[in-house]
């Protein structure tokens, strides 16, 4: 592999060469935040993107891998490079050039002398065979999927929950992990949280799958969600419909007061600002939307029902006319 080609662990992470663990912790922090595929759902770009990232900081954050790094090149990233071996073989081929890719032009096909194959073999751990086959790929170890059951107040406010799972082992057994999962604020029925790092393990030397969980949101008793907004009914007498009211309505935040104005009808939709889905991952708060449901009272007595008549017009005839021509 070329010098132009070869994978360079610190233009992943934007740092020089000399930057000191703290820099370099830093920028990962902000790369991963910018491409953690929860905030790119969907984004196979980003997610390829903070697959390097993250592989990237763990060489450099590191010391020894990173001294390892930054001798031999791009050759110490394999999970089997041993660099103890690699510096008591160097003399048959004129030392490492640190930094630049450990060999000659950054190229270890272009070292000189005989033995290549077996210098490769005892660096990795192979065999003593003049010409080794090809080695094993590392690959990424499976996805695991876990359903995670949330409360409907639990999805929009968000909150911490822990889980039991079984993950699998290289050797086949499984091992029982607590894991706690963090619960963004706004998640929705559907909606997946990926953990990564654990899932499955890798095959040879590979980084482990992730987990994901998908959740399921238990339906709240009046309330209702519509993308961010959330909506609920909500029951007021006639004399509040016809008078106007001040009425308090309970939310996840707590009591709220609602102005009802006077002359309301039924179906009327009335807006409180703000008071739906929290704010949260580059979205704004939504809004929680109330419908009014105008209660009548139960059979009137004869007296009662005349003292409505006098008071009020019966004037059904009309309104349905209007709304239903």
């Amino acid at each position: 592999m070329s010098r132009a080609q070869a994978q360079d662990l610190y233009r992943e992470l934007g740092v020089p060469r000399d930057a000191d663990a703290g820099a370099i912790k830093k920028a990962y922090r902000k790369l991963a935040q910018t491409y953690h595929p929860d905030r790119n759902a969907d984004n196979a770009q980003a997610e390829e993107r903070f697959k390097k990232v993250s592989a990237a900081y763990t060489i450099l954050s590191d010391e020894k891998r990173r001294r390892d790094y930054d001798e031999f090149g791009e050759i110490a990233i394999d999970p089997n490079f041993d660099a103890d071996k690699a510096r008591r073989s160097h003399g048959g081929f004129g030392g490492f050039g640190g930094g630049g890719g450990g060999f000659p032009g950054g190229d270890p096909s272009q070292a000189q002398g005989g033995g290549f194959g077996s210098l490769f073999e005892d660096l990795f751990g192979g065999g003593g065979a003049a010409h080794p086959g090809p080695s094993p790929r590392s690959r990424k170890g499976a996805d695991l999927e876990t359903t995670l059951d949330l409360d409907f107040a639990d999805a929009v406010r968000g909150c911490e929950k822990r889980i039991d799972l079984d993950r699998p082992q290289a050797n086949g057994s499984t091992l029982r992990e607590s894991l706690t999962i963090r619960i963004p604020a706004g998640v929705d029925d559907g909606g997946r949280i990926r953990l990564a790092g654990k899932g499955a393990p890798g095959g040879q030397g590979g980084p482990a799958g992730d987990l994901l969980a998908r959740v399921r949101v238990r339906p709240h008793r009046f309330l209702k969600r519509s993308q961010r907004d959330l909506t609920m009914d909500v029951p007021i007498s006639v004399i509040e419909a016809i008078k106007g009211a001040q009425i308090e309505l309970p939310t996840l935040e707590g009591s709220v007061t609602l102005r009802v104005p006077p002359g309301s009808n039924g179906g009327n939709r009335l807006r409180l600002k703000g008071k739906g889905i929290p704010a949260g991952g580059g979205h704004s708060a939504g809004d929680l939307y109330v419908t009014l449901r105008i209660q009548v009272p139960g059979v009137l007595g004869p007296e009662q029902t005349r003292l409505l008549e006098e008071i009020l017009s019966d004037d059904g005839d009309h309104w349905r006319r209007e709304a239903l021509s």
